[in-house]
C-alpha cells in the first residue's frame, strides 16, 4: 500500500523582494527539525515566489490608457487594474460584469491574468512570476544541493475551471517532475491500450498542496509531499498548456 504524507510549513517569514526562496525554505525546514528525502516534492505558492521576485505593483503608480478606462467602465473594475491586466495578457478571451478571462504572456488562460489583490498590502497588486518554471528550477537546485537528494518543485496557484464551481490547484511552474504524464500505450485492466490518457500530474500535486495551504491567510505557503517519488522527471509546467488550435473552449 502506497503511503503519501504531506506536511505544511507555517514558519516562513513574510517574504520580501530579493530573498532567496530556496534558502528561506531550507531554514524553515531546519527550524522544524526536518530534512528532505529522495523523491520529496515541494509545493510552493506562487504568491511568495512573486513577492521574492518583485512582482508587486502600487496601483497609485499606474496611469490607465483610454482602452483600459473604456473596458473598466464596461465591466465595473478599477481602470488601473485593467491596465495591468492588459499589459500582462496576450489577448482577452472573455469578459463580463466584474471579470476578465485572458491569456497571459506565459500562455495561461485564467481570470485577470493571474493578478491578485489578496495577501498584499492595501493599494498593491501581485502579478504572476515572470518565468515560473525557471523559478521552480532555482528552488529545486538550491534544496538538492543542501540536502543532497533528488526532489521536485511545483509552484501552485488557484484557478477556476469551465463548467465547474470552485477553484483547484494548478501548477504554473514545475521542475524535477513529470508535470504531464503520458499514459498512451499503457494497458488497462482488460489489456486494452490507452489511446488518449495523459495525466496532469503537476496540477494534481498542486491541488494536494493547496488543500493544506488554504486560501484565507492560513500562513502555510510551502508543503512537503512524500511518497510521490515515482513522478520525479524532467518536465515543466508549460507542458500542461493546450495549444490554442486544440482548445475547444475558445
Amino acid at each position: 500500500m502506497n503511503k503519501i504524507v504531506a506536511v505544511g510549513l507555517d514558519n516562513l517569514p513574510l517574504i520580501k523582494e530579493g530573498q532567496n526562496l530556496g534558502e528561506v525554505i531550507y531554514k524553515a525546514l531546519i527550524e522544524k527539525g526536518m530534512s528532505l528525502e529522495e523523491g520529496d516534492i515541494i509545493v510552493v505558492t506562487e504568491k511568495i515566489v512573486a513577492k521574492s521576485e518583485g512582482r508587486v505593483i502600487e496601483l497609485s503608480c499606474i496611469s490607465p490608457s483610454e482602452k483600459a478606462k473604456r473596458l473598466a467602465e464596461e465591466i465595473g473594475k478599477d481602470p488601473r487594474l485593467i491596465e495591468i491586466i492588459l499589459n500582462e495578457s496576450n489577448e482577452i478571451v472573455k469578459k463580463g460584469r466584474g471579470f476578465i478571462i485572458s491569456e497571459t504572456k506565459h500562455g495561461f488562460i485564467c481570470a485577470n491574468a493571474g493578478i491578485d489583490q489578496s495577501n498584499v498590502e492595501n493599494g498593491k497588486v501581485k502579478l504572476l512570476p515572470t518565468d515560473p518554471d525557471r523559478s521552480a528550477e532555482k528552488i529545486r537546485r538550491f534544496l538538492e544541493k543542501k540536502f543532497k537528494v533528488k526532489v521536485g518543485v511545483v509552484i501552485s496557484d488557484s484557478w477556476g475551471r469551465p463548467f465547474r464551481k470552485g477553484s483547484v490547484g494548478v501548477a504554473i511552474g514545475a521542475s524535477g517532475i513529470d508535470a504531464l504524464k503520458d499514459r498512451r500505450g499503457d494497458v488497462d485492466l482488460f489489456g486494452k491500450k490507452l489511446k488518449s490518457t495523459r495525466v496532469a500530474v503537476g496540477d494534481c500535486i498542486a491541488s494536494l498542496g493547496i488543500l493544506l495551504m488554504g486560501e484565507a491567510g492560513e500562513k502555510i505557503p510551502v508543503v512537503i509531499i512524500r511518497g510521490l517519488g515515482k513522478y520525479l522527471g524532467r518536465g515543466r509546467a508549460i507542458d500542461l498548456i493546450r495549444n490554442k488550435e486544440e482548445d475547444l473552449f475558445r
